[in-house]
C-alpha cells in the first residue's frame, strides 16, 4: 500500500494536493490499474494536472485507498468486499470531500451501483467518472483547451457505457475540443464492442485478449481514424497493444490524457 502514489512522484511540486487533507472540494479514487501499472501512470497525473489548471481544490487518500472492490465482486465473491467498502466510505467521511470522482470505470461503477447495496455511501457524496466532471469543467469555462487537429474515434468502455449508461460526456467533451473530428466507429454507446482488457482476461489467455482488441482496433482503421480514445485505463493497454502487434501507427489516448494535452501542447504519452 505505501506504493500507492507511485503515479505521482514526477509530478510538479504544485501539485502536493494527492497527499491526503481535509478540507478538499474532491476526492480523486486512481484505483488500482493507474496506481501500480506504470503504463497508465499518465491518466492520473493528466486528470490531477487539469484539476490544477482548472483551480479545483482535490485530494486522494493516499496510501490509504484500497481496492475498490470490483474485482473480488466480478469474479463472484462478493462476499469478500466488506471489508474493502468500510474502509473506503471510513476513508471519505474523514477527508470530508463532497464529490469522488473516479477515471477507472469499474471503480466508478462500484461505487456508484455496487457500495449502496452493501453500506450507508453518504447522502451528500456525488460520484462522478472522470468524463463527467470534465465535462462539467468545460461547459463552465473553468478549462479552456487550445487547438489539436488530429481525427479521432471514441471507443466507449464496457463498464462506461453499457453497464452504467454513461455514452454523452465523453463525446461532449471531444465535441469541445477545437480542431478534433470525432469519427465513430461502427459499434458505439451501449452496442460497443470490449477491448479484451476487462475482466483480467489477459491472466488466461492472451490471445483471446488480443483477438477481441484487434477486431475493436480494425473498426477505428476502416473509418481511417488517427487517435482511438476512451476513458479506461484497461482499454487504453489492450488497444495499444493490439496496435503494436498488428504493426499499425494508431495512437490511444485516454479522454484525461487528450484533454490536458489540449491545454498543455505537446506531450510524450
Amino acid at each position: 500500500m505505501e506504493e500507492r502514489l507511485l503515479w505521482s512522484r514526477n509530478l510538479p511540486q504544485s501539485l502536493s494536493s494527492v497527499a491526503p487533507r481535509k478540507g478538499a472540494d474532491v476526492l480523486y479514487f486512481a484505483g488500482c490499474v493507474a496506481s501500480f501499472y506504470p503504463r497508465a501512470f499518465s491518466i492520473p497525473q493528466a486528470f490531477g494536472r487539469t484539476l490544477e489548471h482548472a483551480g479545483v481544490s482535490f485530494t486522494t487518500m493516499g496510501v490509504e485507498e484500497w481496492c475498490c472492490g470490483y474485482p473480488l465482486f466480478n469474479s463472484g465473491l462478493a462476499n469478500e468486499v466488506g471489508e474493502l467498502i468500510e474502509h473506503n466510505l471510513a476513508q471519505v467521511k474523514a477527508l470530508g470531500a463532497s464529490v469522488l470522482v473516479a477515471t477507472c470505470p469499474s471503480c466508478y461503477y462500484t461505487w456508484k451501483k455496487i457500495y449502496p447495496r452493501y453500506a450507508a455511501v453518504p447522502a451528500n457524496l456525488t460520484i462522478m467518472h472522470a468524463s463527467q466532471f470534465l465535462a462539467e469543467l468545460l461547459d463552465a469555462g473553468r478549462i479552456r483547451p487550445g487547438e489539436l487537429s488530429r481525427v479521432v474515434t471514441y471507443h466507449d468502455p464496457c463498464d462506461l457505457g453499457r453497464k452504467s449508461g454513461e455514452v454523452e460526456a465523453p463525446r461532449r467533451i471531444l465535441a469541445a475540443l477545437p480542431g478534433i473530428e470525432l469519427r465513430e466507429m461502427a459499434n458505439t454507446r451501449e452496442n460497443t464492442l470490449c477491448c479484451g482488457g476487462g475482466g483480467d482476461v489477459k491472466i488466461f489467455s492472451h490471445d483471446a485478449e488480443m483477438d477481441t482488441a484487434r477486431r475493436r482496433l480494425r473498426q477505428a482503421l476502416d473509418i481511417k481514424a488517427e487517435t482511438i480514445v476512451s476513458a479506461c485505463q484497461q482499454c487504453k493497454r489492450a488497444l495499444i497493444g493490439a496496435a503494436q502487434l498488428a504493426r499499425q501507427p494508431m495512437k490511444v489516448l485516454d479522454l484525461t490524457e487528450i484533454v490536458w494535452e489540449t491545454l498543455h501542447g505537446k506531450v510524450s504519452w
